[in-house]
């Protein structure tokens, strides 16, 4: 079954125009979540903004920007509407890069975007496979749950990949990061060793390499809760706990080992 629409609008090229939906192509709907519980009455519990000084319920919110400690700049709804996108309901693509100009720090969020109705094909698959052959994503900015992005187009498949970008402001320099990392080249034994490793313990690229354990442990548990059926708790063989790590480690002899293992396994 099909997720419904997340967003419904029209791409726009120039002169070419057509409906499109948006869905989001990734998912949290599996992942478990608590709510607040009031654990005398079983009852939800429900949150109120209160005045961090009075600490009396909040009947009128606004947004403010702290310009000094204390002291905030109010910002009218009408204010903030009068520098958004003049439509928040078509992605009109400005410009065109080349598709592997964009490093992956600058995406955000993924959707899958499709045309909207039988129309809209035609339209739609011009714009995707002229993207496609010429190397090109789009880009362009959109709404999304009332705020403004930045977004690129890609094209993929029968449909187009829209990513939201990160803005300029909000991707750091990693020269910044990386500044006191001795740039000294690696032994090239040690580097042959450790290549091995890698080539050894290199697979196919799948979903269950990713799979999140403590989710799939907290379903058990709620699981076994709904059931009111205690579940004993495992008892760890003795002997079974690893060693604690020696400080002092011998990387030529930890890389021999290591690649000894993994030919062991694979045989």
């Amino acid at each position: 079954m099909a997720p419904r629409p997340y967003w419904k609008g029209y791409l726009k090229l120039s002169l070419v125009t057509c409906p499109v939906s948006l869905t989001p192509a990734t998912t949290e709907a599996n992942k478990v979540r608590f709510q607040t519980i009031n654990k005398a009455t079983g009852n939800p519990v429900r949150s109120r903004y209160v005045d961090a000084e009075t600490n009396k319920p909040v009947e009128d919110e606004v947004r403010g920007y702290e310009t000094e400690p204390d002291k905030h700049v109010i910002i009218e709804d009408e204010e903030l509407e009068a520098v958004a996108l003049e439509s928040t309901r078509t992605i009109d693509i400005d410009r065109f890069v080349p598709a592997d100009s964009i490093e992956w720090i600058w995406y955000d969020s993924p959707y899958y975007l499709m045309p909207d109705d039988e129309v809209a094909q035609e339209a739609f698959a011009v714009i995707r496979e002229a993207m496609a052959k010429t190397g090109t994503v789009g880009i362009s900015r959109l709404v999304l749950s009332r705020r403004e992005r930045a977004v690129m187009l890609e094209p993929r498949g029968k449909g187009i990949v829209l990513w939201t970008l990160r803005y300029g402001d909000e991707v750091r320099d990693p020269e910044d990061a990386f500044k006191d990392i001795d740039g000294a080249k690696s032994d090239p034994k040690l580097l042959s060793m450790i290549t091995t490793v890698i080539e050894d313990m290199t697979t196919p690229w799948s979903g269950s390499l990713v799979r999140d354990p403590v989710q799939e442990r907290l379903q058990e548990i709620i699981e076994s809760k709904r059931k009111k059926q205690a579940k004993k708790p495992r008892k760890t063989a003795k002997g079974s706990e690893p060693e604690p790590p020696n400080n002092v480690v011998n990387i030529m002899d930890a890389l021999k080992r290591s690649i000894s293992q993994e030919k062991k396994k694979k045989s």
